[in-house]
């Protein structure tokens, strides 16, 4: 072949690439092992936990519980009936995601319960299994839970996948609802902080390997659950089929518009059907000056207040709108 006949990329689209590739890596060495930022902010009525601790409790000890989770002695309280339950996100642990929520929660007087799923025991980085068995996995969790504590229901908080695709895959087949008598449900409130919940784009790195038909050999790498959370994937294209939410459930969505794993950000939002509400809520247009990304949202004083009120709505409380410096840059 002569080199007149080969067609060179446009320059247009081997900026994207680039461009998706210099916010993958970005990602990567931001990702949640390295997530949490040295002066992260504490949420109201909690400590402040240094990044550095939170990365060595997080890598070193990736099957212990984060402080204030798993008591498996605690009884909801009539203030705080339901158990919550922590889904930590992909390529994370339930130690390293909720060091901060979970003892901000037990000492406002939550049960607190954070279990890690989808991955092997004495690894760090999990949830990278098929997002179907994982939802099982939660499936049984959710019910030891329900049994321990006497409650007749949970809530869930969760962050990306375990706030979106995860929880509403559970919620949809794996008896986390009953649509027939949505009194029986196990779940009350779902609320999300940067959920997977339509698909994700990683900055155009996901619209790449989908494009080239590599997500599969990226999953040998990544896990499973990175295909099962692009946008398109077969996993994505069966839970939505018949709606985003199920009866009797309050869902809400907290997004931050700087994301750079699901975007764009409005993929995040869901809409109601039947017997459901949900609010979904972009993090700047409550603080406009908060930078949080994907991964800082989780350790953001600001975002978690906003769990805090959807928790208990009764008694919500006005966010501060700490300035929260981004985590990746800029």
């Amino acid at each position: 072949m002569s080199h007149s006949t080969v067609r060179p990329v446009p320059r247009s689209r081997l900026i994207t690439w680039l461009a998706a590739l210099g916010a993958i890596t970005a990602l990567l060495l931001g990702s949640p092992a390295t997530s949490v930022a040295a002066d992260a902010p504490k949420p109201p009525g909690g400590p402040t936990i240094s990044g550095p601790e939170a990365l060595i409790r997080g890598t070193l000890q990736p099957d212990a519980s984060p402080p204030g989770a798993n008591d498996w002695q605690c009884r909801p309280t009539a203030a705080h009936p339901r158990p919550v339950v922590l889904l930590h996100a992909t390529w994370s642990n339930a130690n390293l995601n909720w060091i901060t929520l979970s003892t901000w929660l037990k000492n406002a007087g939550y049960c607190v319960f954070a279990p890690n799923y989808g991955g092997q025991p004495g690894v760090p980085f999990k949830a990278t299994r098929h997002i179907p068995d994982s939802a099982r996995e939660i499936a049984r969790y959710v019910d030891r839970v329900l049994e321990a504590t006497g409650a007749k229901q949970v809530d869930l908080v969760g962050h990306s996948q375990g706030g979106g695709v995860l929880p509403r895959w559970y919620l949809r087949f794996e008896g986390g609802t009953n649509p027939a008598d949505t009194a029986h449900n196990k779940v009350r409130r779902l609320i999300g902080l940067a959920p997977s919940n339509h698909g994700a784009t990683a900055s155009g790195l996901g619209t790449l390997t989908t494009e080239l038909g590599l997500n599969q050999t990226v999953s040998l790498v990544a896990g499973q659950a990175y295909a099962d959370q692009m946008v398109g994937s077969q996993v994505h294209t069966t839970l939505d089929r018949d709606g985003d939410t199920q009866p009797g459930v309050d869902y809400t969505v907290i997004t931050t518009r700087y994301d750079e794993v699901v975007t764009p950000y409005h993929h995040q939002f869901l809409k109601a059907g039947p017997g459901a509400t949900v609010r979904n809520i972009l993090l700047q247009e409550v603080c406009p000056q908060d930078l949080s990304e994907h991964v800082s949202i989780a350790y953001d004083s600001n975002a978690l207040q906003l769990v805090g009120n959807a928790l208990d709505p009764a008694h919500a409380q006005p966010v501060s709108c700490r300035f929260s410096a981004p985590l990746l840059g800029g």
